[in-house]
């Protein structure tokens, strides 16, 4: 009897402490269904909002072609007064897609003569740049430019010597055409100065005193080197100097006489003119014609020359 009565004092217990928890339990209950509620509605209005600023959008861009249909048929009905009627507006608008196709073909063409091209790319435009001096194809770039607001530049194979950050800071976002074309500039000198420093070593290593002296710019360039390679007489020494980073001809030429000239230098020197005269003719022929050139032209002046004291 004792036993039964613990048991049953038990029991109560235990069902008073289950109803007061669930008296607890309840309310926290009742707030996590009203946040849940609460969360689901903030959604639906973003979701309502987000639906009408596209539906906002969308309107827009209907009442731009609306705009763009009434002008093209006023267009059309301007052109074809008087006169019988034409094809459809189908057909008209087909004719001016292709008219601008061709023009935009042409102008393609056109960039490529200046020695530009390019081509789509999941970004955007991918350009090729073709350096060119003399009619020589040289070195060719790229430049990746991603078709975004603001434009820029994902990745390129210009020398980092370039001034491509400023070009880019200046002009990309104003007037890519100018800025290519400026890049361009840029590129086509600095492949013509090394052209002409690789023609110089290959091409006329008898006159030079040792290797040439360059920069990774090709924009200053020292050498030694002798106006007639078997003459004994002193050479000179020339430093030549490219300011302008878009040109291909020195903007300072110094030139100098290594040593000095013996009395019985022979009947060449006699002949010949001053080292002062000399100095200030080569210096004139540095600023104002291509390496190659100039040697070429001191081959043939030597050639000439012995010529004169063989007859």
């Amino acid at each position: 009897m004792f036993f039964e009565q613990e048991e049953a004092r038990g029991q109560t217990v235990r069902g008073d402490s289950e109803a007061r928890g669930q008296g607890v339990l309840a309310p926290l209950e009742r707030l996590e269904t009203q946040m849940n509620r609460s969360q689901k509605r903030l959604k639906e209005r973003a979701e309502e909002k987000d639906l009408k600023a596209r539906i906002h959008k969308l309107r827009l861009v209907r009442d731009q072609l609306r705009a763009e249909v009434k002008r093209r048929e006023s267009t059309v009905q301007a052109s074809g007064a008087g006169v019988e009627p034409g094809p459809p507006l189908a057909v008209s608008t087909q004719e001016t897609l292709e008219r601008k196709e061709e023009t935009v073909k042409a102008l393609l063409q056109a960039y490529r003569f200046t020695g530009l091209s390019a081509k789509m790319t999941s970004r955007g435009v991918c350009v090729c740049i073709s350096t060119t001096f003399e009619g020589n194809l040289l070195e060719s770039y790229f430049v990746d430019i991603e078709i975004q607001k603001p434009l820029r530049i994902h990745h390129h194979s210009v020398p980092p010597f370039i001034p491509l950050e400023q070009l880019s800071a200046k002009y990309l976002q104003t007037d890519i055409q100018h800025f290519l074309f400026r890049l361009h500039e840029y590129l086509n000198a600095y492949s013509g100065r090394k052209y002409q420093a690789d023609r110089l070593q290959s091409d006329f290593a008898a006159f030079l005193v040792g290797p040439p002296q360059r920069n990774a710019l090709c924009n200053l360039l020292t050498f030694t080197y002798k106006v007639e390679p078997k003459s004994p007489s002193s050479p000179f020494c020339a430093r030549l100097v490219y300011k302008d980073l878009a040109e291909s001809l020195p903007t300072a030429v110094t030139v100098t006489a290594q040593g000095k000239r013996r009395p019985g230098d022979g009947a060449a020197c006699a002949l010949g003119p001053s080292w002062e005269e000399q100095q200030a003719a080569h210096e004139d022929l540095f600023r104002t014609k291509p390496l190659h050139h100039v040697f070429a032209a001191f081959s043939k002046e030597g050639e000439k020359m012995y010529a004169i004291l063989a007859s």
